[in-house]
């Protein structure tokens, strides 16, 4: 290590970290570089990468906007780093993954090795057969709201290496470039569609949620699924109270509820009669409702 190159970073992981960035495809970022334009001279735009990272002179630039249209209506923002940029955050997210799974809460599922939307979806169907009330979380504009202090901290908290702190602060102060070609300084969250923003995002939640729910109501079980999360209730006044204990700890996070897609839910089926104002929920692109089906003892009603 020289002293141009103050940070020890393998070539072979930058060109690993390529490897993912291929696998995963995607968009032309800002300088309108596409994945095919970018192998033109593969080896070149690699090193690249690797000796502004290497060097600490390494600064991603502004992300690409593209608003998303969302199946419940209107759009979700998705920020498009360049190819090169990708690479980097990849980079990043190769070394500071393996330190901080191990710590992840079993009921968190997004964006985890070996973990999927379905596996979180078949334990929550389970577990609403058990329990009768499902607090159903929505969090407002999360990647838009993560306050960049508290994940800088968790992210310390996992890694003293210098060059992994720098550039994951370069990345959230990164701008998003709109359509028209104009530039919005950020102040909060971490664009999602960025390589390390899914893993940055779970570490948030560690804390904010998981970690805190494992410490005040370790008798009660959850599913999270990135920024979705279901909690399974006992009663209908234990999901108020558990609730309004969950808004008020995200608030101290500098995270907000949505008004009225977060909701108590009642388990509603053969076995467990009566009305209640939502019945009917909907995680990860799958219904949850009321059907006649086998009950919870394997009867046929």
């Amino acid at each position: 290590m020289s002293e141009a190159k103050p940070f020890d970073i393998p070539k072979r992981l930058v060109w690993d970290a390529y490897q993912r960035v291929k696998a995963n495809r995607g968009a032309a970022g800002v300088d309108g570089v596409s994945l095919a334009a970018f192998e033109t001279d593969l080896k070149s735009s690699l090193y690249k990468v690797w000796n502004r990272m290497a060097s600490g002179s390494y600064h991603p630039p502004p992300v690409r906007l593209v608003e998303i249209p969302k199946a419940t209506g209107g759009t979700r923002p998705l920020g498009i780093p360049t190819v090169a940029d990708r690479v980097a955050q990849t980079v990043v997210t190769m070394v500071l993954e393996p330190r901080v799974e191990p710590y992840f809460h079993p009921d968190s599922y997004g964006y985890r090795p070996g973990r999927s939307a379905l596996d979180a979806v078949g334990t929550a169907r389970k577990r609403c057969w058990r329990t009768d009330w499902v607090i159903d979380l929505d969090i407002k504009a999360f990647f838009e709201s993560m306050p960049r202090d508290l994940i800088e901290r968790a992210v310390a908290h996992h890694t003293d290496l210098a060059w992994v702190k720098l550039y994951v602060g370069r990345w959230l102060c990164a701008p998003v470039e709109h359509p028209d070609g104009t530039l919005e300084e950020r102040t909060r969250g971490t664009p999602q569609g960025g390589a390390v923003s899914p893993l940055l995002a779970n570490l948030f939640l560690h804390y904010a949620f998981d970690q805190w729910m494992a410490r005040v109501y370790p008798d009660l079980r959850f599913e999270r699924y990135a920024d979705d999360a279901l909690v399974h209730c006992r009663s209908e006044a234990e999901a108020r109270t558990v609730l309004e204990a969950i808004r008020g700890r995200l608030a101290k996070c500098g995270l907000e509820l949505h008004p009225t897609k977060t909701r108590i839910v009642y388990c509603k089926d053969d076995d467990r009669p009566g009305e209640y104002e939502h019945v009917v929920f909907d995680f990860l692109g799958y219904t949850f409702q009321p059907r006649r089906a086998k009950n919870r003892w394997g009867d046929t009603s």
